[in-house]
């Protein structure tokens, strides 16, 4: 009689946590752009906007949602002619880039930023800047390194506050 060893039954596979559509937002988000972005303004990690740039400026924002229509993730692309200085080309400018604490590690911030990249190059932009307070390691992953000032535009460089010490960080496109 030959007896085998009983084995444990494999693992049942696990259905992935689906990464979220991202999507242009519209004037009617600009309450959950808004709500979204409140823990991080808290904490310092981004700038206080009015409701009222959200609701001028919603389209600049790519955003996700969860299936029950609640954002999750965000981000603005805010574009910049080419500058006559340097030769400088068309840039864009990433602000506003928050995902909802219960969602972050799960890729949201990955599939805004690589939707974001798309759209700049979509967009013929050469080069896309952010200015970060924390470590900017998501950014780092997907090409950006650290920047001078000078190479970003004027008038968003000039607007950044020095009193927040934020890192300005570009990729070349």
């Amino acid at each position: 009689m030959i007896t085998a060893t009983p084995r444990p039954a494999p693992p049942r596979p696990t259905a992935p946590v689906p990464t979220p559509s991202v999507r242009t937002g519209r004037r009617r988000d600009a309450v959950a752009l808004a709500d979204l972005s409140l823990p991080f303004v808290r904490s310092g990690a981004l700038r206080e906007r009015p409701l009222a740039l959200f609701a001028v400026h919603a389209a600049d924002f790519l955003v996700t949602e969860a299936p029950d229509g609640t954002l999750e993730g965000c981000v603005g692309l805010r574009e910049y002619p080419a500058g006559s200085e340097e030769g400088r080309g068309p840039a864009g400018v990433l602000y506003n880039f928050c995902v909802a604490g219960h969602r972050q590690g799960g890729g949201v911030g990955a599939g805004l930023l690589r939707a974001a990249v798309a759209r700049a190059r979509a967009r013929s932009l050469g080069s896309l800047f952010t200015a970060t307070t924390g470590g900017g390691d998501l950014f780092l992953r997907h090409g950006f390194a650290p920047s001078a000032a000078r190479l970003a535009p004027p008038s968003w460089a000039d607007s950044l506050d020095p009193r927040r010490d934020a890192r300005i960080l570009a990729r070349i496109l």
